[in-house]
């Protein structure tokens, strides 16, 4: 080698060594003008200044308590303080990485003149020589690549890149002390079976935390990081085996260092692996609650408090290291769950779907179904959110029935009719013009050529009570002309009802039947309204989200005043009678007040159940996702028990009596507020009944809902249209 070049090393080395630093992997090739190149660079080699973002950090969902419920991530990782991991740990990893750590700078003088020399033979780069604050410095600069032009460059081979990772190891020596970087460095890397430091790889391979590591397994860990692919135990026996063997290397190195004794290790040695590969589980197929998790995953997707974009609030939930608190409860959680499965069996056809909403909060307590959320077919798994609308990743939902007559019942309430007003009904409605019904827009959509029959309840006299309790459809088709389709589109409106795919509420005369499709969180939010004594709180699943530095960002529940009070309670007082002298009286209460409506669709294509006390509301939907048209609720075996039809009160009744028994119990039961009698209390006997509308192609139907005449099929689920 020319004595010039020489001279130029040796500046190089000096230079590092007046720095307080070793330049590791500073090696010079014997020929070509990178030598020249880099001991031109040591005539300046100053400390760089190392961009550090925030390390990438899996996100926890924990439930009203506290507990974990669910995690995203992109890269498993749990940052922890150089105070929860075991010395035994930091001892191990510096013994086999960089010995000497505590005692160099950013440069290690002794590996990089042994790595000189052996890549001036080479005439290249073949050993490294890096301490912890290069690999530290690499680590952060792979991580913080994007492109894969810009990993590659993180990895080359290169003297380019040596230079720079030494002028930042040299910002990073100036900026922290040795038991910071250390901490660092174990926290960024990466071990092998998917763990991104230390705390992850404790779990992932012994099932503890990194505080609680002993010899055997901080050995193991140590000698993981310098080939984590050849040593990962995911990867066979080859892998394992090749795994102790670096583990062995470490402890004979703690052995020669004195750091442990001869007794020590060999214990240590005769210790198998004990690879646990305990699951570091993500995402909502692996949460014991996937389909609040969907749902908490999507609302934190569409909130704007939490990114600009899409793209950046999905970077923040699988990096960002997050704690998000939600409202559910696993008392009400387990009610719903156990309920279902009492009567529906994840391999019918038919699904069970069932939310649960605390009145004045909106809180949603609970999301259950029947089926469980997944990918396989095979397993009968469903892959959307079916408790949920398409905003919070369901499909479309099933038409609500006869829930929908609720909402007639309010808007009458509402213009000032009270409890035993009525008028005498058939068994048939049609429209006398298309005036007699107008939507929101102006439109006539009265059908006169349509006839809406009934099923259970006699002709004759019906008040909104008694009209309410026998789900009488001719009766609540004459309601809505007299109160008016537009004010009971509205009132739905009030009470936050949005169809389940997101599109506009189909206004037609039917309206009041519940042709529009609905999924259980809207419908029981709505219902809960009502228990609130009309104040709407908009479904709400986050209560606080907590970032890596603790700064906490709360949310709080979105309500308004939907309805007069007194309006609300008369409409739970008249709701209340469905359990003893109505649709659900075979069905039974829950020994409190309670109020609710069943609702059933044409010919069972699809049933529901929306109910309330002032503690808890709830709504339970069944119907078949291959297509409720085409596949009614007739002749169909659920829950190991054949049923001729499926009605509200079949299935869907007893699924929310029994949720409201499990989920209240030892809770003290609240009961309505009494009904303004003076206002509501009726007309005492002296109402006259209207005449009876024509009673032209009268023809019995299914239970309680609407059978059209000419209805339009779609073998979507839940696609059944109504005029």
């Amino acid at each position: 080698m020319p004595r010039s070049r020489g001279q130029k090393i040796a500046r190089l080395v000096a230079a590092g060594a007046a720095a307080g630093v070793l330049a590791a992997g500073l090696a010079l090739p014997a020929v070509g003008g990178a030598g020249a190149m880099i001991a031109g660079a040591a005539d300046d080699l100053k400390p760089m200044e190392l961009a550090e973002p925030p390390l990438a950090e899996k996100t926890t969902v924990v439930d009203a308590g506290g507990r974990p419920i669910a995690q995203f991530w992109d890269t498993y990782r749990e940052v922890v303080p150089l105070s929860q991991v075991a010395e035994v740990m930091r001892t191990a990893i510096v013994a086999i990485e960089d010995y000497r750590f505590y005692e160099h700078g950013a440069i290690d003088l002794e590996g990089t003149v042994r790595a000189l020399a052996r890549n001036l033979q080479a005439g290249g780069v073949s050993q490294g020589g890096s301490g912890l604050t290069q690999q530290y410095v690499k680590q952060v600069l792979l991580n913080t690549a994007v492109t894969e032009e810009e990993k590659a460059k993180a990895l080359e081979s290169s003297y380019t890149r040596k230079i720079t990772e030494l002028r930042y190891a040299m910002g990073v020596e100036r900026k922290y002390t040795k038991n910071q970087i250390l901490e660092k460095y174990l926290n960024i890397a990466y071990f092998g079976a998917g763990a991104n430091g230390i705390e992850a790889a404790a779990k992932r391979f012994f099932g503890v935390h990194a505080s609680r590591l002993t010899l055997a397994q901080a050995a193991t860990l140590a000698g993981a990081v310098q080939l984590p692919t050849a040593t990962d135990p995911e990867g066979g026996a080859a892998n394992r085996r090749r795994l102790l063997a670096r583990r062995d290397v470490v402890l004979d190195r703690m052995v020669q260092l004195g750091k442990i004794t001869a007794e020590q290790a060999a214990e240590a040695k005769a210790t198998k692996l004990g690879y646990k590969g305990t699951p570091l589980p993500g995402g909502c197929t692996a949460s014991p609650y996937p389909y609040f998790c969907v749902y908490v995953r999507e609302e934190f997707l569409r909130d704007r408090a939490f990114g600009a974009t899409q793209r950046d609030r999905a970077l923040l939930l699988s990096r960002g290291g997050l704690t998000i608190h939600t409202t559910l409860d696993r008392r009400a959680q387990a009610a719903a769950d156990r309920a279902i499965r009492a009567h529906v069996a994840p391999s019918d056809d038919a699904v069970a779907a069932e939310a649960l909403v605390q009145p004045g909060t909106g809180m949603i307590k609970a999301m259950a179904a029947s089926r469980r959320y997944g990918t396989s077919a095979r397993k009968h798994e469903v892959s959307y959110n079916i408790v949920a609308d398409e905003a919070h990743g369901g499909i479309g939902g099933f038409q609500a029935g006869s829930t929908f007559k609720t909402f007639t019942l309010i808007t009458a309430l509402k213009q000032g009719m009270k409890v035993d007003d009525g008028f005498t009904v058939g068994n048939g409605f049609r429209a006398s013009g298309y005036a007699d019904f107008v939507d929101c827009a102006g439109g006539k959509v009265g059908d006169p050529t349509h006839t809406v029959t009934n099923d259970e309840g006699s002709p004759g006299f019906k008040s909104l009570s008694t009209g309410t309790w026998q789900s009488v459809n001719t009766f609540f088709m004459e309601l809505e002309r007299r109160v008016g389709l537009c004010d009971t589109v509205q009132t739905a409106r009030s009470l936050g009802i949005k169809r389940a795919d997101g599109r506009a509420l189909r206004q037609y005369e039917t309206f009041t039947l519940g042709i529009n499709e609905m999924d259980p969180v809207t419908v029981a939010t709505a219902y809960a309204a009502i228990a609130a004594r009309g104040r709407y709180c908009a479904p709400m699943a986050v209560t606080r989200v907590v970032d890596r530095d603790g700064k906490a960002t709360d949310l709080r529940p979105r309500c308004r005043e939907a309805l007069d009070p007194e309006v609300a309670d008369a409409t739970a007082h008249i709701l209340s009678g469905v359990f003893t002298k109505g649709t659900m009286r075979s069905v039974g209460g829950i020994g409190r007040d309670a109020a609710g409506k069943t609702g059933t669709n044409d010919d069972q294509s699809s049933a529901w159940f929306a109910g309330f006390t002032p503690d808890l509301a709830g709504a339970v939907s069944i119907g078949d996702p291959r297509g409720a048209i085409a596949h009614k609720l007739n002749g169909v075996t659920i829950g190991g028990r054949y049923y001729g039809a499926v009605f509200g009160a079949t299935i869907p009744g007893p699924i929310w009596r029994d949720t409201m028994l499990a989920a209240l119990k030892g809770v003290p039961a609240t009961p309505f507020t009494a009904m303004n009698t003076v206002r509501f209390g009726g007309c005492g006997g002296s109402c006259r009944p209207a005449p009876p509308p024509p009673d032209d192609e009268e023809r019995p139907v299914g239970d309680d809902d609407a059978t059209e005449d000419d209805p339009v099929a779609d073998d979507e689920p839940g696609d059944s249209a109504g005029r």
